[in-house]
């Protein structure tokens, strides 16, 4: 099996050169994502923007009189740069991906390779559907349920509105298309543990109770403090441990149909020597 890995001994030198070729091809494509998100950096916060609007148009409101603010001179530009630099990360992600691969593929079996490109190609799919459940329905639903506790002026009582900042918006954003796009990692990270054998489905199943409460702790950390946005994540990540524990199993079942597969191609073979 020892002929199934391509790479050579190689002095630590050159792996040190070679991930610095690695680093620098990844801080390029990164360098270069960042310039152009950049420069179309109001365009991509109008996007950002939309399910705000969304929101606005649930709670019935006048959208020409929703407005978001900056309250310090240098605010919305820090914040163009911010979301630049989200952008050129997302953009830059598969090239990034690659270039980590190419750099640890030829320390892997042939095999390890062919299992592990797969994974490669459904993580980022896994966080893009992630981002499209925050950015079609979460943000929208948080949104709207701020924006329902305004009070209007009426007797005895003030106007209190809603006047989001900019800067603030694109933290609760960023915050939430991270937190549901690393969660959507959950049954990559369990298949690949599985695979491994550093975890079973049998093992899963007897901690789902132990994972309920780690969903809602983690949801109560990584989203803001309120019962809408706690329970809208925790609840999804508690189906993606149910998916992780079927993918579990089915990776049980191929080792287990490849293992009697061997044995049976081993007894053939033995009882062709013996004839």
């Amino acid at each position: 099996m020892t002929g199934d890995i391509d790479d050579k001994p190689q002095p630590l030198m050159e792996h040190l050169l070679e991930l610095r070729t690695r680093l620098i091809w990844s801080l390029a494509a990164f360098f270069a994502a960042f310039l152009v998100c950049f420069f179309f950096a109001k365009a991509l916060f109008n996007f950002l923007v939309q399910p705000y609007k969304w929101a606005v148009l649930w709670a019935g409101l006048d959208l020409s009189k929703s407005e978001l603010i900056y309250t310090a001179p240098q605010e919305f530009f820090f914040t163009q740069v911010k979301v630049a630099m989200f952008g050129a990360l997302v953009i830059a992600f598969p090239i990034i991906a690659s270039q980590l691969y190419k750099f640890v593929a030829p320390g892997l079996y042939k095999n390890e390779r062919a299992a592990f490109l797969p994974f490669l190609v459904a993580s980022p799919i896994l966080f893009l559907m992630g981002a499209a459940l925050v950015y079609f329905f979460f943000t929208p639903m948080v949104m709207w349920f701020f924006l329902a506790m305004q009070q209007a002026p009426s007797d005895g009582e003030v106007a209190i509105s809603l006047l989001p900042k900019v800067s603030e918006y694109l933290s609760l954003i960023m915050t939430l298309v991270v937190s549901f796009g690393l969660v959507f990692q959950l049954p990559v990270v369990t298949t690949l543990l599985a695979r491994v054998g550093l975890l079973t489905s049998d093992w899963l199943r007897e901690k789902r109770k132990f994972a309920i409460v780690i969903a809602f702790v983690v949801a109560a950390v990584l989203t803001p403090p309120d019962p809408l946005s706690q329970i809208g994540l925790a609840l999804p990540t508690i189906l993606l441990y149910e998916i992780s524990i079927y993918a579990a199993r089915l990776v049980e079942r191929k080792r287990k149909d490849q293992e009697l597969a061997e044995s049976g191609e081993s007894s053939d073979g033995s009882q062709a020597d013996k004839a």
